[in-house]
C-alpha cells in the first residue's frame, strides 16, 4: 500500500518535471521570436525623457488598440513606463528591467527604439559638460 502511494507520487513529481521542460523550451522560442522581431525594427532615435515611472498599462496613456494587443498577464503587474519628447509628440514608451534603471531623467538621451518599445541605449548625456579653465 506504502509503495503504490510513493509510486504514484514519484510519476506526478516526473510529470511535473518533464511538463515544466516542455514549457520552458517553448518559451525560450517564443522569446527568441520576439526578439528577432524587435532587432529587425529597431531604429536609432534620440529622446527627451520627461519622467520615469512603474505603473500597469491600464494607467499608462496608450491608445486603446495598443492596450489590446498587450497580453493579459501583462496588463496585471506594473511594467516601466516612460514618458518621453520624441520630436514634436510626448509620447509614452515602454522599457525593459534592465534598460529602465539607467535611462535618466530629464535627459536627453540616444535610444533604440522598436515601436513603443525601448531596445537599447546608445548614449546618454547624464554629465554636463566642463567649463575649462585658463
Amino acid at each position: 500500500m506504502v509503495y503504490v502511494v510513493y509510486g504514484i507520487i514519484l510519476v506526478v513529481i516526473i510529470g511535473g518535471f518533464i511538463a515544466y521542460k516542455i514549457i520552458r523550451k517553448r518559451i525560450t522560442k517564443k522569446i527568441a521570436a520576439q526578439q528577432e522581431v524587435v532587432n529587425q525594427h529597431k531604429q536609432t532615435v534620440t529622446i527627451f525623457v520627461i519622467e520615469k515611472k512603474m505603473a500597469k498599462i491600464s494607467e499608462a496613456k496608450l491608445p486603446k488598440a495598443v492596450v489590446d494587443q498587450i497580453p493579459a498577464i501583462y496588463k496585471l503587474k506594473k511594467l516601466p513606463l516612460v514618458t518621453a519628447k520624441v520630436g514634436q509628440q510626448i509620447v509614452t514608451l515602454i522599457s525593459e528591467d534592465k534598460i529602465y534603471s539607467s535611462i535618466p531623467e530629464k535627459k536627453n538621451v540616444t535610444i533604440e527604439l522598436a515601436g513603443i518599445f525601448i531596445a537599447g541605449i546608445k548614449n546618454s548625456n547624464n554629465s554636463a559638460p566642463k567649463k575649462k579653465r585658463r
